[in-house]
């Protein structure tokens, strides 16, 4: 699955079965249901879903558990669009 056919995926009213907790988390972060994609990062305790994590708290404004889980995942925490990081971490996704 490429980029484009993951944003449409979103249209559908649940992600594909053969997608990864971290990719479950984008996909209804960009559903607009940051409880059910939080209940999802939550079960990735991977770097990469460490690092899905710390947006969602990152996008919360939880500035603070962002930071814990970015050091969980070895990476700095963004400072530039959340729209950017989302895709930056759904290409990484997507490409693994």
């Amino acid at each position: 699955m490429n980029l484009d056919e993951f944003r449409r995926s979103i249209d559908q009213p649940s992600p594909p079965d053969d997608m990864s907790f971290a990719l479950r988390t984008l996909w209804w972060d960009a559903k607009g249901d940051w409880h059910r994609a939080h209940a999802y990062a939550q079960q990735d305790r991977t770097p990469t879903g460490s690092s899905v994590h710390a947006y969602l708290h990152r996008k919360e404004g939880d500035s603070a558990n962002a930071a814990g889980w970015y050091s969980r995942a070895g990476r700095a925490q963004p400072t530039g669009p959340l729209e950017d990081e989302w895709e930056m971490l759904a290409r990484q996704l997507l490409a693994a």
